[in-house]
C-alpha cells in the first residue's frame, strides 16, 4: 500500500510542477509552437473538463464536488475485485486530486497540452486529465477482460 500511495503522490507532484513551469514560462493565453499539430499553451480553465460550466459556479463548489467524488472513488477502491481495477482507480484519484489542488489554490486549473489539426481543435488539457483518462481506460480494459472470460464459451 505504501508504494501505491507514493505513486499517487508522485503523479500529483509531476502534475503540479508541470503546471508551475507553464505558469512561469508561458504567458497567459499564449501558445508555443511544437509541431504542426501540437502546441504548449497557458490556459486557465474555470470550468470542469474542457471548460464545461465555466463561469456558472463558484470554484469552491467544484472543489467540494471533486472531493465528494474522490471519497466515492476511495470507497470503490476498497471494494475493487483485483489489482488492475485498484490501479485504475488510484490513477483517477491522482488526477482528481491534482486538479482539485490546482483549483483550490488558484481558483482555476491550468491546461497546457493543446492538439489541433487544420481547423479542428481539441480543448487544452493537463497531465491530471491524462491520469483520469488512463485510469478509466485501465478499468475498461479490466471490465472487457472479465466480460470475455465469463462469455468465452457462449
Amino acid at each position: 500500500m505504501f508504494f501505491k500511495i507514493f505513486f499517487v503522490i508522485l503523479l500529483i507532484i509531476l502534475d503540479f510542477f508541470s503546471k508551475k513551469l507553464v505558469f512561469d514560462l508561458i504567458g497567459l493565453n499564449s501558445f508555443i509552437y511544437v509541431t504542426s499539430f501540437f502546441d504548449l499553451a497557458h490556459i486557465h480553465n474555470y470550468g470542469i473538463s474542457f471548460g464545461l460550466f465555466s463561469g456558472l459556479m463558484n470554484h469552491w463548489l467544484f472543489v467540494i464536488i471533486g472531493l465528494l467524488v474522490i471519497i466515492f472513488l476511495i470507497s470503490i477502491y476498497f471494494k475493487a475485485r483485483n489489482n488492475i481495477e485498484k490501479w485504475g482507480i488510484l490513477v483517477i484519484i491522482a488526477g482528481g486530486l491534482s486538479n482539485i489542488f490546482d483549483r483550490s489554490i488558484n481558483g482555476y486549473v491550468i491546461d497546457f497540452l493543446y492538439f489541433h489539426y487544420q481547423d479542428f481543435y481539441w480543448p487544452a488539457f493537463n497531465f491530471a486529465d491524462i491520469y483520469i483518462s488512463i485510469g478509466v481506460l485501465i478499468i475498461l480494459y479490466q471490465i472487457l477482460k472479465d466480460f470475455n472470460k465469463r462469455n468465452k464459451y457462449i
